[in-house]
This record gives C-alpha cells, sequence and structure tokens, in this order.
C-alpha cells in the first residue's frame, strides 16, 4: 500500500522523514503529491535509494479554470509519474473527469464543487481516479467534519454506481499526521467504508505508479501497442 504526501516545501517535513515514517508504519511507498506553485520537494532520486520504500514523483495541480488545467497537465504529465488535479470548484472536476491524461481527482467534494453522477460515469470512463480523502475526518471537527463526512459518504455511492476507479489518502502534510493502513481501515470502518475498500484505494496509487511507470517507457506506443526491441 502506498500514502500520498506532501512534502517541503509544501508541508514541514521533508521528504525523507515522510518516507522513513511511511516505511515505519508498513507502506510499500510514497506519492510525492506537492502543489506545483509551492515548489519541488528535496532531490526524490536521493531519497528513493536512501530509504526502504518506493518514492513515487508526482505534483497536485492547483487551477482557477479548466484553460489553465489544461495548460498545467499538458505541462506536467510527461515530467511526472502521477498528475493530480486539486477539485472542489464544479468546473475543474469536470476537466478533470473528462481528461484521460489526469491520474486523480483530488478534493472533489472540497469548497464550491459538486460531484454527480455524471462525473463519476465520466470518471469510470476515463479512467480517472476519484480521491476519498480522510484528511477532513482525522483533522477536522465540530460541524466542518460532519459536513465533510456527509460528503464522502455521498462521494462513496457515486462512485460504487459508477464502478469508478478510486484511491484513498489521509493527505499528511508532515510525518506527524501519517496514519498506518490498519489505522486507516479501521477508521474506514467506523465511518461507514469498508476496510477491504479502503486497502484498496491505498494499494491504487502504487499500481498507478506501477502503469504510469510503464507508460513512460521507449517501447509504450499505446495501449495493446509497443515497439518491438528485437
Amino acid at each position: 500500500m502506498y500514502e500520498a504526501v506532501h512534502a517541503r516545501p509544501d508541508g514541514p517535513s521533508t521528504l525523507a522523514r515522510q518516507a522513513e515514517t511511511a516505511a515505519d508504519y508498513g507502506f510499500e511507498g510514497v506519492v510525492v503529491r506537492n502543489h506545483g506553485d509551492e515548489g519541488e520537494p528535496d532531490d526524490i532520486t536521493a531519497v528513493r535509494e536512501a530509504v526502504d520504500v518506493d518514492v513515487v514523483d508526482g505534483v497536485e495541480i492547483r487551477a482557477d479554470d479548466p484553460s489553465q488545467a489544461s495548460g498545467l497537465v499538458g505541462n506536467y504529465r510527461s515530467k511526472q509519474t502521477v498528475v493530480v488535479v486539486h477539485g472542489g470548484d464544479s468546473a475543474v472536476n469536470r476537466f478533470a473527469v473528462e481528461t484521460p491524461a489526469v491520474d486523480v481527482l483530488a478534493h472533489p467534494m472540497a469548497g464550491d464543487g459538486d460531484f454527480n453522477h455524471v462525473l463519476a460515469t465520466a470518471a469510470a470512463d476515463n479512467d480517472v481516479r476519484v480521491e476519498f480523502n480522510l484528511r477532513p475526518v482525522i483533522q477536522g471537527e465540530g460541524g466542518s467534519r460532519v459536513r465533510r463526512l456527509r460528503g464522502l459518504r455521498k462521494l462513496r455511492e457515486l462512485v460504487a454506481d459508477a464502478d469508478a476507479p478510486f484511491v484513498v489518502s489521509a493527505d499528511p502534510r508532515s510525518h506527524l499526521e501519517l496514519r498506518a493502513p490498519r489505522e486507516l481501515a479501521a477508521l474506514g470502518e467506523a465511518i461507514g467504508f469498508d476496510a477491504d475498500d479502503i486497502r484498496s484505494g491505498l494499494a491504487e496509487w502504487g499500481r498507478l505508479a506501477a502503469r504510469n511507470r510503464d507508460r513512460m517507457g521507449d517501447s509504450y506506443v499505446e495501449p495493446g501497442v509497443r515497439l518491438d526491441d528485437s
């Protein structure tokens, strides 16, 4: 299983510290999801060689509108293994799920954004993963936490009905916010999710990284088509 983390300068902890803690908690890898406008983290290659977990380069794109999001996705797609779009705006949500070059739509229910069965179906059609972000449940309190929990349950129903792909994350900004897979599975059960779905959503980050690394290889042309090296 993998976790998707923010590292310095996108958070207070270094990538090395995040990766080391993730290894201690039993994760097989971490995906770096720094916001592109906040700057690059530590040397990912050096961290990958120094710690006992897989470290996957990625980016979480924040955009004001679909036009800006499209330009940023085009810029990062060939540079980063995993491309995430920070949702929460209805137009950006729609852009993300209708764009096969996007790997993950994060925070679809945040802000003024909405997510419905049409978007869930588009996510399924375009193989865009929808994120179940557990951070608001872990870090939130009071009425805000209740509203976010209600939104998560609605999102789960929409994704299940459309059979759309999904990922799960606690969205940690520091190593102190990391939670072990068993803790996240237990939390999922407590809020009405299936523990196996939580584990599957954590593992999906790793499956996604493996698929994209394969596609970025020199022999890949398109699904089912490869160059013959012989």
